[in-house]
């Protein structure tokens, strides 16, 4: 799942930068299984978080429907906020 993951992101952020991002560039923030459903959340230092083609996905696998779903993010703020 974590593989599969970072192989279906490095996809989606090479085919919008328009460069190639391996596997090996991603890895994963977050994830989370339920049953048989899993959303993993995955990144890169690959892409500069001031490109347009985003360097942030979100892989959802719904495993009634056999599909997985990436929807690629790119970071619009970093505030910081204090105590």
């Amino acid at each position: 799942m974590l593989e599969k993951a970072k192989q279906l992101a490095s996809q989606e952020f090479s085919r919008l930068s328009g460069r190639e991002i391996k596997v090996e560039d991603c890895f994963v923030v977050w994830f989370s299984k339920t049953l048989q459903n899993w959303k993993a959340l995955v990144s890169t230092n690959a892409i500069s978080s001031n490109e347009k083609c985003g360097d942030y996905a979100e892989v959802t696998h719904n495993g009634d429907k056999e599909e997985t779903y990436v929807d690629v993010y790119a970071k619009v703020s970093n505030r910081v906020i204090k105590d």
